[in-house]
């Protein structure tokens, strides 16, 4: 039996960017009354309140409930808990000025060489400085979801991309994610260390903690946590995470 439920965001909740949807905020809601869960992904905290947190309290989730819920940010790099009615920052392992301009810097580079940047004249942001690592979007942050998919769905973009920025700055470590992303950090700074600095903080062993994510395969950034060990459920849509949710949910129930 499994003690505790962690997730990827994108896909794995929800659709790119957009808050999760009122059925999987119900199912969500209801689990939190029976397991701690943890949500890791690279975006950053104003998001997972957009994407997770609102959709939740719409649901009617309570605070004993949102106690449950802990939000790795910047996979893992942040930790954010509920107390008193808010959510509190535990950690933050954050990125200087200095590595946060190197890694900006080599990103535009390498996408400008494979002709992969986009010139953005709506005021949206390519290349955003997510504190504890940096965030390339190819389309911008606010691009329709449907562009989104369509822009690189077997990653061979992203892939590219990333092969020259290694190339450029090989001291930083990059990750391919969601459907446009690519995240940059420094080394050892991805889902390992966050769910570890989990486990660790909640005394769970791997065999206690069953994870969710879209992008499991080799490159992906739910790959480290199939490498330590934990079990993983791969699913390619939310609408699979809950069906596999309201499964957990009747045998808790």
């Amino acid at each position: 039996m499994k003690k505790a439920l962690a997730f990827d965001l994108d896909k794995t909740l929800n659709d790119p960017k957009l808050p999760i949807g009122a059925e999987m905020a119900g199912i969500f809601a209801e689990l939190l009354g029976y397991y701690p869960m943890c949500v890791i992904s690279g975006q950053k905290f104003e998001q997972f309140e957009l994407q997770v947190v609102q959709p939740l309290l719409v649901a009617g989730a309570t605070e004993q409930q949102l106690a449950n819920l802990h939000l790795m940010v910047g996979q893992g790099t942040q930790y954010y808990v509920r107390k008193n009615a808010a959510w509190e920052r535990v950690y933050n392992n954050a990125l200087t000025t200095e590595q946060v301009a190197e890694l900006s810097e080599a990103l535009e580079q390498a996408a400008r060489e494979l002709d992969y940047w986009v010139e953005l004249t709506n005021g949206d942001e390519i290349i955003e400085n997510r504190e504890s690592m940096v965030a390339y979007s190819a389309l911008g942050q606010k691009a329709a979801l449907a562009d989104k998919l369509a822009w690189d769905p077997d990653m061979s973009k992203r892939n590219k991309i990333v092969k020259r920025v290694l190339e450029l700055v090989p001291n930083y470590e990059f990750e391919v994610g969601g459907t446009t992303t690519i995240n940059a950090f420094v080394p050892g700074m991805n889902k390992v260390y966050g769910m570890t600095k989990w486990m660790e903080i909640m005394g769970f062993t791997t065999a206690d903690i069953l994870y969710f994510g879209d992008m499991t395969q080799p490159g992906g950034n739910d790959y480290p946590v199939v490498e330590m060990g934990i079990q993983t459920i791969t699913v390619e849509k939310w609408q699979d995470t809950a069906f596999c949710l309201r499964g957990i949910l009747g045998m808790a129930q």
